[in-house]
Parts: C-alpha cells; structure tokens; sequence
C-alpha cells in the first residue's frame, strides 16, 4: 500500500507530462479542475496535489490563486550582459509586454537601501514598485529605489514606461557600470500579492545596482521573478 502513492504521482506528472509535450495541452491552457482530475485519475486529491506541485517545481505548470492550474508557456531569455529593458527585452522575442505601477512615492530609506546606493543615514528615497506582465501572465515584481538628487520630478511622469527611456529622455542620463546579484528566494508576502501566488513561492531574485555615464550610484533595482517565467543566458565573448 505505500508504494500506491508514489506510483499514482509519478504515472499522474507522465501523463500530464505527454500531454503538454504532444501540444494536447497548449502553452498558457487551464487544466481541469482539481476535482476533475482526480477523478480522471481514480486517485485522492492530496496524491493528485503531489504530483501537480512536482511539475510545478519543473516548471511545466503554475499556479494563480483563485484561477486554478495552466500550462507554463516558454521562459524568457534573460541575458544580463545585454544593454536593454524589460519592454524591449520581451518584444524582441516576439513576446507582449506590459507594465502596471503598484505605488510610486518619497520614503525614508531603510537601511539595506542606504548600503546599496551609498546613501547617508536619515536619507529619503523614490521607491516604485511595478508588477510585469508576458503575454498577460504575471511574472515579475520589482522595487526600484532611486536617489531623489538625480530624478527631481520623476513621479508626475508615465511611470509604466521604461525608466531607462525615462531616465535618457527627461534628464540626459543613461546607464553605465551596472552590477548584478542573483539568487534563488521564496516570495515575500508583497511581492507574492502582486504575482498572485501563495508567499512562500519559489523565485529567483536579482538586484541591479546601476550607475550612470558618469560613475554616479542613481538607483536600485530588485527583481522577484517566478522561478518558471525565465531563463538566464549569457554569452562571455571572446
């Protein structure tokens, strides 16, 4: 009897597995609901979660809350070394972006923020938080922090813009030493909210630290990915 469960997981995630890799189940398609494929599958819903959470972690399906399961469609090819930004970085690979702001606002900057941007105690802060969709999936949420000195007025502006088209058309700046840190994480609860997954999720975290053609810190970003949403390729050239 122990060995039912594994079995059901594993014969379960190769069916769906086949399906999806057949076409059957087409790229950003809902599965049944969960009470259908138990059903379908003559097992218990707790098996039938197993096996949905294992292709999940594979990155074959994902999950909203509240809407149910769907078919994760292709990553995005996330090439640091590229001079580029979100907006452009999708269109380029035949993808629809969009972008929605979350809050936009002068605060007074925490202490992690401070260190990243080389700020002085007590200092304030723009902070802009966006949420980013592909093809109308939401995958990315991201905080940018920027150093008010260098953005005066910036908040009357589109901020569902590109700051870096922002940045070059409104203030003469533009990107130039830009540092990158990324690292595997488990969604916050804000950054969850906006992602409309459960806090805790899986995703990868990148924080770019940029300076501009004159050397200055101006701003910060922190990127919270769905770990299923993106494919991070780099070409080291010769």
């Amino acid at each position: 009897m122990r060995d039912e469960a594994p079995r059901a997981v594993t014969a379960i995630c190769r069916a769906l597995e086949e399906q999806i890799e057949h076409g059957l189940l087409s790229s950003g398609s809902k599965l049944p609901a969960e009470r259908k494929l138990s059903e379908l599958f003559a097992t218990t819903r707790i098996t039938l979660r197993e096996a949905l959470g294992q292709l999940e972690a594979q990155g074959l399906i994902y999950r909203e809350e509240r809407r149910g399961w769907f078919v994760s469609p292709p990553r995005l090819t996330y090439n640091p070394l590229v001079r580029s930004h979100f907006h452009a970085m999708v269109g380029e690979q035949g993808r629809q972006p969009a972008t929605e702001v979350l809050s936009a606002r002068l605060l007074p900057a925490s202490a992690a923020i401070c260190a990243l941007l080389e700020l002085p105690a007590l200092s304030s802060v723009i902070q802009i938080r966006r949420a980013r969709r592909i093809d109308g999936r939401l995958v990315l949420y991201v905080e940018h922090y920027l150093n008010p000195a260098h953005f005066p007025g910036v908040l009357t502006f589109d901020l569902t813009r590109s700051l870096t088209e922002l940045y070059a058309q409104q203030y003469d700046i533009f990107y130039g030493r830009v540092r990158f840190d990324m690292v595997p994480t488990a969604l916050h609860v804000e950054a969850a909210a906006a992602l409309k997954v459960s806090v805790g999720s899986p995703a990868l975290r990148i924080t770019r630290i940029n300076r501009d053609q004159h050397g200055r810190l101006i701003d910060c970003d922190i990127e919270y990915w769905r770990h299923d949403a993106i494919h991070v390729s780099v070409e080291v050239p010769e």
